[in-house]
């Protein structure tokens, strides 16, 4: 998909491709709109070796 030059400065949503003014109002549409997926696709913040991992000191 490609957009016209006048809307390049405009950020928008990946998950629906909705243009917004700014980016405060697209965090507060993806908060609102997509708040299950990103609950759902929360980054893991548990760092722990994976199996067959080497250790080298």
């Amino acid at each position: 998909m490609v957009l016209p030059l006048v809307d390049e400065h405009k950020p928008k949503c990946y998950l629906c491709h909705e243009g917004f003014e700014d980016i405060e109002k697209l965090k507060e549409h993806q908060n609102i709109e997509h708040k299950d997926f990103f609950e759902s696709n929360k980054k893991q913040n548990n760092r722990e070796s994976a199996p067959g991992d080497v250790t080298v000191f």
